[in-house]
């Protein structure tokens, strides 16, 4: 009542500040009656004419280092220039406005001519036809669409001093299915190209150069078969979002340590939300969770001994040289090289193998780890294991038997490629003498020993590498043995043929134990997981160290009997493993060359191999070679370790540092 009566009073700045009050307040209402009542509609039209839409942001891929820290396996940025079709929607529209008055006026046109050749107005089902339809506005607006895109195209083709052609059937289809995110129209520009683009101050409208992280393989064919491939793969892994809109191009480990340790290189995808308009297009984004880098994988591999593997294989027979080649340290089971011939380049997978580039690998069967992946007969490799099942039953190696060339086992005859002779256990052994195994290996031995002494070496099951590439050999049990097997089929076996079969990697297991006094040996492929960047911190994790299988369980005497004639295999003039020799470093090896038939018993191939370690006086290392169509194992495969030997050997020279190593590798 107080302020009424003021007002009552005859103050005309009161009442002037009533009005101005009461009126501010009239103001106030009347815009939230017209926001909350009659734009109501409008404002619910408009959110509902917006919605999200969800995307998969890949994770950076984790690096495969070798062990000494270089790089086998990497990300690189690429540039692309891509589209960005929300900010062409104005003149998407425009040119269509300009097009539809145009087409409109050409149907008024000709519906007034077809008027005035009738002398009369149409019907209204006449008319229809030159009505426009939502059909050809629909195509119109397609039209309109890719005349403006194909026009901003053309601007960047003049920037790149390039020619480029927006294809109207891939830009309709990115319209249609992934609007929300960019259209690339050029990718992996190189350096120039970057240059060109970025030299004017301004792009053209609703273009820009977009960074993504692309797999590379800086040593191309280095290791392609331990290192694997890629395959395009844009599905949710184990523990992400599974529903997503648009998923942007991913990758998946295929075979070897891509595939092994994909969950880990991999890391975990990321998401972000696209707010888009009701024409669907891209209005803002959000991240809702970043991409978690995948982890640094450092392998056993020595970038140099691997190099050196490749090369010595290589100068057998060129590129096409089919065979295969595996170090191992024998005093813990690392890989020190693994090759395989003919090879592949993991860079030709990303982003999708051509055509001829997968002609290739299919004619070469480039595809197949040889080291690992296929059963091959063993030949006289197989004879180290029959000499100590011989030596372990009794055999006196001093003792000598005379081959006349060939032995007889029941009506099979068996020849033999060394010369007719006497022969103990060291001269047995280096010049192969096929007369002087069996028979020791059938009256001494007896296969039930040979079977038990190769089942410790765990021939015929597979070693346990995590690279999707290994076979199991062949190998039989002694329960095979035990009925239906006869003296001829021991004879082959003593032979390290008939109904066995190994790999490489095997080989290198089986002369790694004979190395390091009997222990089997897991091979180890991977050595830590680290942190992508460890400027970063986060935590290293160690696989595990040396992994004693099995024991061989030997007389340590008749297994120095067996490295003696190994030693004389490589050392002595008339060993068959001589040109394996390298001087300053004792070397032990066996030869051995296996013939392959057809069903017909026709010859069609033979394998060649030397498996072989050195120093003798301190084992190291494990050389295992393998060539499929040799000439023999001491002419072809012997020269192959020399060369890796010999690597080794400047490798080890005191003075040679990492920084030499870098520059050679490179």
């Amino acid at each position: 009542m107080l302020i009424f009566d003021q007002l009552k009073r005859d103050d005309p700045q009161l009442r002037l500040v009533a009005r101005v009050v009461l009126g501010s307040l009239g103001v106030l209402l009347a815009g939230l009656w017209w926001v909350q009542v009659v734009s109501a509609r409008d404002y619910q039209a408009n959110l509902e004419t917006q919605s999200f839409r969800t995307v998969r942001i890949p994770a950076v891929r984790g690096k495969i280092l070798d062990r000494n820290g270089f790089a086998l396996a990497e990300n690189r940025p690429t540039y692309n220039v891509s589209l960005y079709l929300e900010e062409l929607h104005k003149s998407f529209k425009a040119v269509y406005a300009e097009e539809a008055v145009r087409a409109r006026a050409g149907l008024k046109q000709k519906q007034n001519e077809m008027e005035k050749k009738l002398n009369r107005k149409l019907t209204r089902e006449e008319a229809r036809q030159f009505v426009f339809t939502l059909k050809e506005q629909a195509l119109l607006r397609q039209q309109a669409r890719y005349e403006v895109a194909s026009n901003v195209v053309r601007q960047v083709s003049q920037r790149l001093r390039q020619p480029l052609w927006l294809n109207p059937t891939n830009f309709q289809r990115h319209y249609e299915t992934r609007l929300a995110l960019p259209c690339p129209i050029l990718t992996n520009l190189d350096p120039a190209q970057i240059a060109l683009f970025e030299e004017q101050s301004t792009s053209p409208m609703g273009v820009d150069l977009e960074v993504q992280s692309t797999r590379c393989y800086p040593f191309e064919t280095t290791a392609a078969h331990v290192l694997g491939h890629l395959r395009r793969d844009d599905d949710s892994k184990e523990g992400e979002e599974a529903f997503f809109s648009f998923r942007l191009p991913d990758y998946r480990g295929i075979v070897g340590v891509e595939y092994g340790f994909d969950k880990e290189l991999g890391g975990t995808a990321g998401a972000k939300s696209v707010l888009v308009n009701n024409a669907g297009y891209r209005q803002t984004e959000n991240v809702w969770s970043p991409a978690e880098p995948g982890q640094t994988v450092v392998l056993t591999l020595d970038l140099r001994v691997q190099q050196a593997a490749e090369r010595a294989l290589q100068a057998v027979s060129g590129p096409g040289t089919r065979g295969a080649v595996v170090v191992m340290d024998v005093t813990d089971g690392d890989i020190l090289a693994m090759a395989s011939s003919p090879t592949l380049n993991p860079n030709s997978f990303i982003p999708s193998l051509s055509r001829t580039e997968a002609q290739r690998i299919s004619e070469l069967q480039a595809e197949k780890n040889r080291a690992t992946q296929e059963n091959y007969a063993a030949g006289s490799i197989f004879k180290p294991i029959i000499g100590l099942a011989c030596l372990e039953a009794g055999l006196n190696p001093n003792a000598t038997i005379y081959s006349p060339g060939y032995i007889y086992v029941g009506k099979k005859r068996f020849g033999d490629l060394a010369p007719p002779g006497t022969y103990d256990f060291r001269r047995a052994l280096k010049a192969s003498c096929n007369t002087y195994f069996i028979s020791n290996g059938l009256q001494v031995a007896g296969i039930s020993n040979i079977v038990k002494l190769g089942q410790r070496f765990h021939l015929g099951e597979r070693t346990g590498l995590p690279t999707r590439q290994e076979v199991s050999g062949i190998f039989p049990t002694l329960k095979q043995v035990g009925s239906g097997w006869f003296d001829g089929d021991t004879g082959n076996l003593c032979i390290g043929q008939g109904q066995m079969a190994v790999t490489p990697i095997q080989m290198a297991v089986v002369t790694a134990a004979l190395a390091n006094g009997g222990k089997v040996l897991r091979p180890r492929l991977a050595d830590r997981l680290e942190p992508l960047d460890v400027t970063l911190g986060g935590q290293t994790n160690y696989f595990p160290g040396v992994q004693v299988r099995d024991q061989l369980g030997v007389k340590p005497r008749n297994l120095e009997i067996l490295r003696e004639a190994m030693l004389a295999d490589v050392q002595d003039s008339d060993g068959t493993g001589v040109q394996a020799s390298v001087p300053g470093m004792n070397i032990c090896g066996k030869t051995g060359t296996a013939q392959v038939k057809n069903a017909q018993g026709a010859l069609v191939d033979q394998i060649t191999w030397f498996i072989s370690f050195a120093p003798y006086e301190k084992p190291r290392y494990a050389v295992v070679a393998m060539v499929e169509g040799g000439s023999s194992g001491g002419g072809t495969c012997a020269p192959i370790a020399r060369k890796i030997y010999t690597a080794i050997q400047e490798r080890d020279r005191p003075g040679t540092g990492k920084t030499e190593t870098l520059a050679k590798a490179n």
